[in-house]
């Protein structure tokens, strides 16, 4: 199947890097509004097409499926085109900006028969897998706390006075969207949708969080997740039950996956290399789905990204943080 790609930052080039460690997808064609870019982009990664216009992209017939990786806010109207276009999408975290853009868009793939995906890469993780397969180790859980807390550069432009889109309401950015989906994304795979959702967030002078603490309420426990792009944290995070806790190196990508007993006690069950690029494993699932057309599995992704973004969303509309999509 032939894949293009929209975004020229460091996260398609992992796409890209990713696509080539697997047999699945053929890089046919990049995009970009500035041609020179364009161009420069496709010979640097040895991709034969390169593309200046969206609809031009979307109607052409070197591509069967795109990768999106455009600021947040551009996801939605991108994504259309080509699900209008009947070319299957991949769209990077977050999907879109509500709950109402990802509806829409869903019925679009249905109407037209493609697929739509959002990348979402640590719960298609081998040691995600391990991590559901080790939870009844640990007995009834009580406490979760997870967290993704790593410090961005684009802070420095926001201590300048500007606005980067990441940190822009405007553009759909915000920690929250940003990071906070790695662990709302475990909680909700493993536990599905909590009863109550509360979030305090730290708000930065661009109207947008860069970092909050997210509760998650369940029947017989609390998931906290705090996340932040102004900080960087090195600790672990826990999925804590009676019998024992499950530790968690690095919620982004699961790099380890721990038991440990109540004595303190420590068995790894899961652990991935250092060069293993961690998207290549939902590229791998992408593509058995639309090959196998695995209708079940791409119902329950579907139902992970709603829930996920219905979260992300309640908890920005408690505290007035709207998209510039949404005012």
């Amino acid at each position: 199947m032939r894949i293009g790609t929209i975004g020229t930052s460091w996260i398609t080039e992992s796409f890209m890097e990713a696509v080539r460690q697997t047999d699945t997808f053929q890089l046919t064609a990049v995009y970009s509004r500035a041609e020179e870019k364009a161009k420069s982009f496709a010979a640097l990664h040895n991709v034969p097409g390169y593309f200046t216009n969206i609809q031009e992209m979307a109607e052409s017939g070197a591509i069967d499926c795109v990768y999106i990786a455009s600021p947040n806010a551009l996801h939605f109207e991108q994504a259309v085109y080509f699900l209008e276009n009947k070319k299957h999408v991949i769209c990077e975290k977050p999907m879109f900006s509500n709950v109402k853009e990802m509806d829409l868009a869903y019925k679009k793939a249905k109407d037209n028969n493609v697929y739509l995906f959002e990348a979402l890469k640590n719960i298609h993780t081998p040691n995600f897998v391990k991590l559901k397969e080790a939870l009844p180790k640990i007995g009834k859980v009580r406490t979760m706390m997870l967290h993704r807390i790593k410090y961005s550069s684009r802070y420095d432009e926001v201590l300048k006075g500007k606005e980067p889109n990441i940190f822009s309401l405007d553009y759909s950015g915000g920690c929250l969207v940003d990071l906070g989906v790695y662990p709302i994304a475990i909680a909700v795979a493993l536990f599905g949708k909590p009863e109550k959702v509360t979030y305090t967030p730290v708000l930065l002078p661009t109207g947008a969080d860069g970092a909050g603490t997210l509760v998650l309420a369940y029947t017989d426990f609390v998931c906290t997740i705090i996340c932040s792009k102004i900080t960087t944290a090195h600790g672990y995070s826990e999925i804590q039950g009676e019998a024992g806790t499950l530790s968690i190196n690095n919620i982004g990508t699961l790099q380890t996956v721990e038991v440990v007993n109540r004595a303190g006690d420590r068995v790894e069950v899961g652990q991935v290399g250092k060069a293993d690029n961690s998207m290549k494993y939902e590229i791998e699932r992408f593509a058995a789905i639309m090959r196998e057309k695995d209708q079940q599995a791409y119902r329950e992704l579907k139902e992970i990204s709603r829930e996920v973004l219905r979260i992300t969303e309640t908890a920005r509309r408690q505290n007035d943080m709207l998209f510039g999509c949404e005012r």
